[in-house]
């Protein structure tokens, strides 16, 4: 369905920020004054974007490290906005795929997990660098 909508040449979108708005799948963010009036995606009736929001809906249960991001963000803001970042992200790789003529190579849940562990961990010691203090790892 998406390559129906779509077709194979990518030249039509310069980059992949310009495809996913296209698709309607990207913070549509109104600001007036220095104020967020809104960030909801624009109503579309685009059938590639329908793909895309079906197929994140549909890694609820992946052991995959898409199934995991799905997981993770909903845990943390519910599924519908779940829905709509898995599928900016699914539409971002399939336009790289395409593009680059490249195949997708899934590195599994448990890699996804021990990078968001690595990143959360690097964060947590530049802020607490910043306020003067040091982490230190529990032994047991």
């Amino acid at each position: 369905m998406v390559l129906t909508e779509t077709g194979v040449d990518m030249n039509k979108w310069p980059t992949c920020k310009h495809f996913t708005s296209w698709l309607s799948l990207c913070p549509n963010n109104k600001i007036s004054g220095g104020k967020i009036l809104s960030t909801q995606t624009k109503k579309t009736t685009n059938r590639a974007a329908y793909a895309f929001r079906l197929a994140a809906r549909s890694l609820y249960h992946s052991k995959s490290a898409l199934g995991a991001y799905y997981r993770r963000i909903q845990a943390k803001h519910g599924p519908q906005l779940a829905i709509k970042a898995t599928a900016h992200k699914l539409a971002r790789i399939v336009y790289t795929m395409i593009k680059n003529n490249t195949e997708y190579q899934d590195l599994g849940e448990l890699y996804y997990e021990q990078q968001y562990q690595e990143r959360t961990l690097r964060r947590l010691q530049r802020k607490a660098t910043e306020f003067g203090f040091q982490l230190v790892p529990l032994t047991s």
